[in-house]
């Protein structure tokens, strides 16, 4: 065969199609925290598209359950262990400041 037919054809490779993220019977809410926390990142943000696998329509209303949670307070806007463990070093840093100033006045 020549080299330039070989380039347009397919490899016969198997693959496993993956199962689609949302079922049909699943219902995209607000409530529905089970399924809102699969589509958000352990920092807390909204995952792409490509990353969930989902169509446009899914997508946007994901976004939109995501947006009411967060508003209604069943969801962080973001999380929060990071910035507790800053607010820790932060005191510490300016207890210590605060004991060096008292020291030398």
């Amino acid at each position: 065969m020549d080299k330039s037919k070989q380039l347009f054809l397919k490899s016969k490779r198997s693959f496993r199609r993956r199962l689609p993220p949302i079922q049909s019977g699943d219902r995209i809410s607000y409530r529905n925290m089970s399924l809102i926390s699969r589509f958000i990142s352990e920092q807390g943000k909204i995952l792409s598209r490509r990353v969930n696998r989902l169509t446009l329509k899914q997508q946007r209303l994901i976004t939109m359950a995501i947006k009411q949670a967060r508003i209604l307070s069943l969801l962080p806007f973001l999380n929060n262990e990071k910035q507790f463990e800053r607010t820790e070093l932060t005191d510490r840093t300016t207890g210590l400041r605060t004991r060096i100033k008292r020291a030398y006045s």
